[in-house]
């Protein structure tokens, strides 16, 4: 338990500006989604700019590549909530349908499926099945999240599941106690976003 908090303090004390500004901005990002707030979306492009930029530096540049995705998501995301929402105080949150839950599943899967054979054949990615299926399952949260639909919580949730124990595997304590942290924020989200579903509540 001590070696955990070490490495945990460790990675708190040795990260640069960007990296606390990287968690700093995710975490307020994701409460102000949970609250159904349309600051989440300037807040959110901006945490996903940081963090296309540490992983660009760090040469992580399928990552970085994937944090374009997220941005052009989230813009689109914020005019959707806005116009959506009509003469209304916010646009609602909804849910899919069986159809529509089959459909993200199948699609997030096959996605999963190409990403990890084309990291098997044209990189040395270590983990390719993990990480394939991380950034896929992502982007399909992410759209779901766009489009304010509860789907979004539980998708981050297995994200988040898978994300936890391959960064502890990888002896990166700090990485897998910031996923904690979002994993917690996940649940909060869900069972806020249910509640204003029943009760019509605004943010």
């Amino acid at each position: 338990m001590n070696d955990i908090l070490r490495n945990i303090w460790a990675g708190l004390a040795g990260a640069t500006l960007l990296d606390q500004a990287n968690l700093v901005l995710g975490v307020a990002g994701v409460g102000l989604m949970i609250r159904r707030s349309l600051w989440a979306f300037p807040v959110g492009l901006a945490a996903v700019t940081v963090q296309g930029i540490l992983f660009y530096r760090t040469r992580i540049y399928a990552d970085a590549l994937l944090q374009v995705f997220f941005f052009v998501t989230l813009a689109w995301g914020w005019w959707h909530w806005v116009r959506g929402r009509g003469a209304a105080a916010e646009l609602p949150v909804t849910r899919l349908g069986a159809r529509g839950r089959a459909m993200v599943g199948l699609l997030a899967t096959a996605a999963t499926v190409i990403w990890a054979l084309a990291l098997q054949r044209w990189t040395d990615a270590v983990i390719p099945w993990r990480d394939a299926f991380i950034a896929a399952f992502s982007v399909a949260a992410q759209v779901l999240q766009a489009r304010k639909q509860i789907e979004t919580w539980p998708l981050w949730i297995v994200v988040n599941l898978v994300a936890i124990p391959a960064y502890w595997s990888a002896s990166l304590a700090y990485s897998a106690f910031l996923y904690v942290i979002y994993l917690g924020l996940a649940f909060a989200g869900w069972v806020a976003w249910a509640r204003a579903m029943k009760g019509g509540g605004h943010a």
